[in-house]
């Protein structure tokens, strides 16, 4: 009986020890998991809401300007493979298409999270650009300059084909700048400073071909 006895009371000690060890677990956990899973909610919280806040209205405009823009620069670049004479200029034009062409998705995808509209297809004429504050930075090209650029072939096709790309890329470039110094979204700041760079380099390889420099 003393042993059967003994065997219940220490069964019973090590049942409250349990009972006291899972509630103290408990306690913890309730004093923890606020914090823990409070502070990781709320800072998923504050990076789901910074992240659209993180652009503005000059990121707006960049990429709104420069998705027809750079369309306009592939759709000329695309007239260099059965026209140009000069190899330097095919090459230039198939950079131009290899560059231009992802940005442009990228920029439509930046669009699309921004809850914006992603100007349509066709938007590139001269009319439909200088919105969103980038009048007069744009170098678009007119009708009339395009119907041009699209019957001229060879020598007279190089000349009218750099001519016209180095006053599209010195807009670029406008447009870029204003985009470094005005806008909030740091990959689209980081763009910027890629067209700066890369299409200044192009400016001066075409001034070059074309014999002002």
């Amino acid at each position: 009986m003393i042993h059967k006895r003994s065997l219940v009371r220490r069964s019973t000690v090590l049942a409250a020890s349990g009972a006291a060890a899972l509630v103290l677990a408990a306690c913890g956990g309730d004093d923890g998991s606020p914090a823990g899973h409070g502070g990781h909610s709320a800072t998923a919280s504050a990076t789901a809401s910074a992240s659209p806040g993180q652009h503005n209205a000059a990121d707006t405009a960049f990429a709104k300007g420069m998705i027809p823009h750079h369309r306009q620069a592939v759709e000329m670049a695309g007239l260099a493979p059965g026209r140009a004479r000069s190899a330097a200029v095919k090459k230039l034009a198939a950079d131009i298409k290899k560059a231009q062409g992802p940005e442009i998705r990228t920029l439509s995808g930046w669009l699309t999270s921004w809850g914006e509209q992603v100007p349509a297809e066709g938007a590139a004429d001269h009319s439909m650009h200088g919105s969103d504050g980038m009048e007069g930075m744009s170098g678009m090209m007119t009708d009339e300059e395009m119907t041009e650029l699209e019957n001229a072939s060879g020598t007279a096709f190089d000349t009218a084909f750099m001519e016209l790309m180095i006053k599209h890329h010195e807009g670029a470039v406008d447009m870029a700048r204003t985009e470094q110094a005005d806008g909030a979204y740091g990959p689209a700041r980081k763009m910027a400073g890629d067209i700066v760079i890369s299409q200044s380099a192009e400016i001066a390889q075409m001034r070059a071909l074309l014999g002002k420099d």
